[in-house]
């Protein structure tokens, strides 16, 4: 008698514990993103940490997440953005448009906000791609959590940088400031 008992204790618990079905279907939100699209590529699958990065590839900004054992801080994800795409994702041709075109002195973060400290350049050095340079330290800085937005300096004063409707900005800078680069619509 116990057994049956139990038995028939299990099967209303079994058939209990079900999903739930709705009479009509109901709008569901997405997730918070980034997400992959086509113009992402991943270069190494292995790692416990994903740190994102934008190249450039065909005049257009291109998100790249690389797989770390690390969680890198605010100014070793710089210098890796800084070093250029690996082989690998040359290989892929991703490219980067800082060499020559912006050199970056020094970060900090001031609350939600990332600093980037940027040197005088001889005369003549600007390139025609700073847009595409500003545009990667501004989208891979503000796809860390901790980062909203990006402030350019020099000498301590506000520097203008192009965005990419071709206007000089002194303000803090978003990654939708380069959205028309990055091929999203």
């Amino acid at each position: 008698m116990k057994a049956r008992l139990a038995v028939a204790m299990l099967l209303v618990l079994l058939t209990g514990c079900g999903v739930p079905t709705d009479d009509q279907p109901r709008a569901v939100e997405a997730p918070y993103g980034p997400f992959p699209t086509p113009s992402t590529a991943v270069s190494d699958p292995a790692g416990r940490f994903t740190e994102a990065l934008y190249f450039v590839r065909d005049d257009r900004l291109v998100l790249v997440r690389r797989r770390l054992d690390v969680l890198p801080t605010v100014n070793q994800h710089l210098e890796h953005l800084l070093a250029g795409p690996n082989e690998a994702e040359r290989a892929e041709g991703l490219a980067t448009a800082l060499f020559g075109a912006v050199t970056v002195a020094g970060i900090r973060l001031t609350g939600t906000r990332a600093e980037v400290d940027v040197p005088s350049v001889a005369e003549g050095a600007g390139r025609s791609d700073e847009v595409f340079a500003f545009g990667q330290i501004v989208c891979t800085l503000t796809a860390r959590p901790e980062v909203d937005s990006v402030s350019f300096l020099r000498d301590g004063a506000p520097l203008g940088v192009p965005r990419a409707d071709g206007s000089l900005s002194q303000g803090p800078l978003t990654a939708a400031d380069y959205v028309e680069l990055s091929g999203a619509d």
